[in-house]
């Protein structure tokens, strides 16, 4: 089974083509669709494969022209414009996909990141809430709803979002950084250092300096230094200035100092983009902060 249609309908679509009944003209015309379908339905697996998104989406323009009713046709439109980071484009195929089959309601939680990225935090937890309603055991899980929170503004329910988040993934310095900008903007920084999460195995460049940093322990510099000082090389070395930048000019927000909050964003997104998420985050982070110059 084609594995982009396997995915689907772990997303809560059914993928078929109709079947054809010989005889009739009209029946040999839908055998003809139904070939031509399933040889998109192939070809949009390949491109899958092979990572080639772009060619994904013309492929899925031409399967919801002959069959307008298959949910094959938006996923895999809104898998490819994910993938693409075409954020705009990949709403409005999940949009498609719930109204074609309301069953996949995973799709959701993909416009609820698609959403967030955009910048549009309260329809991301919308949606992300319209998902969590379905398959309430996640919750814990979801991190990216407690990012949603703190640009949201709602930064009392962000951290009960990151100490439920501890319950699952105790060890993650990002976890325990993004509760801590959570409370520092319910109480205080001071409170918020005191009540910071203690995490020991994060072994990530530079998570230990980020943490440190945030205990108050150490400068943001030596944030900086430590990506370079690791000697790292290629993509680990991107990752990991990407890092230390994001969390210095996070650090820098809580403290209140939006310049060089700024200028380390400013870094992270167009000097060292990665495929993560967090770039992602970084990114509409920035854009906020250059339109309310």
């Amino acid at each position: 089974m084609r594995v982009f249609v396997v995915a689907a309908i772990v997303a809560g679509a059914c993928l078929t083509t109709s079947a054809s009944r010989p005889g009739r003209a009209e029946d040999k015309k839908d055998e003809k669709n139904d070939k031509e379908l399933a040889k998109l339905l192939d070809d949009i697996e390949t491109a899958m494969k092979a990572q080639k998104y772009a060619d994904v989406i013309p492929l899925a323009k031409k399967v919801a022209e002959l069959d307008p009713k298959n949910p094959a046709a938006p996923f895999a439109a809104a898998t490819a414009h994910t993938q693409l980071r075409q954020n705009a484009e990949a709403v409005k195929a999940w949009t498609k996909l719930l109204a074609l089959e309301p069953k996949a309601v995973r799709a959701y939680d993909s416009r609820g990141d698609a959403q967030l990225k955009l910048g549009n935090f309260k329809e991301a937890l919308a949606d992300f809430d319209e998902y969590l309603k379905t398959d309430p055991k996640f919750g814990p899980d979801h991190w990216r709803r407690g990012i949603a929170l703190y640009y949201a503004g709602r930064f009392k329910d962000g951290v009960d979002q990151f100490e439920q988040h501890r319950t699952v993934n105790g060890e993650d310095v990002e976890n325990s950084v993004w509760h801590y900008l959570c409370n520092a903007r319910a109480t205080t920084p001071q409170k918020a250092r005191e009540n910071l999460i203690p995490v020991t195995k994060d072994a990530r460049v530079p998570m230990k300096q980020v943490l440190e940093l945030f205990a108050g322990k150490i400068k943001p510099k030596d944030v900086i230094d430590a990506a370079e000082n690791e000697k790292l090389k290629g993509e680990a070395l991107k990752e990991a200035r990407f890092y230390a930048n994001l969390y210095v000019a996070l650090y820098y927000e809580s403290e209140g100092d939006t310049k060089k909050c700024r200028e380390h964003l400013k870094e992270a997104v167009e000097k060292y983009e990665i495929s993560h998420y967090m770039w992602d985050v970084a990114a509409v982070h920035l854009k906020l902060l250059k339109d309310k110059k």
